[in-house]
């Protein structure tokens, strides 16, 4: 695989959604595999799809929350939102699922994406809390 071929999958959407699904849907198996199944499978299923889809809009969800913020909030409260967005939504939609260990479910896909949304929002912010005309 060429250097260009591996850049350009690396920089893929739709290669992103992919791992998000295969990895935390995989993560979600085995968070829930001591019970019957399908139950591990189905909360693979919908965990997957659930990352999938996170994947796709935190970027742009931490990119707009951080316009809307100034000085040093800048840097957490972007973050801090798309972390209960999505901490909301992963245990409303677990539950009405029915997967049996929603914590267990969804603690490494919330780390994995709230450490993405601070890391991001960081590097997008530049340290511009400080730029204070100085």
């Amino acid at each position: 695989m060429s250097g260009g071929t591996l850049k350009a999958l690396a920089g893929s959407s739709i290669v992103h959604v992919l791992f998000a699904f295969l990895a935390m849907g995989s993560w979600a198996v085995f968070a829930n595999r001591m019970h019957p199944m399908p139950r591990p499978l189905i909360s693979g299923i919908v965990q997957g799809v659930l990352s999938g889809c996170l994947t796709l809009f935190l970027k742009s969800a931490v990119e707009a929350l951080s316009r809307r913020f100034a000085g040093f909030t800048r840097l957490w409260v972007p973050p801090l939102i798309a972390c209960l967005g999505s901490a909301t939504i992963l245990i409303v939609i677990h539950a009405l699922s029915g997967t049996p260990e929603i914590l267990k479910t969804i603690a490494v896909p919330l780390l994995v994406s709230s450490s993405y949304a601070t890391i991001y929002n960081y590097s997008i912010s530049g340290g511009r809390h400080r730029s204070h005309g100085r």
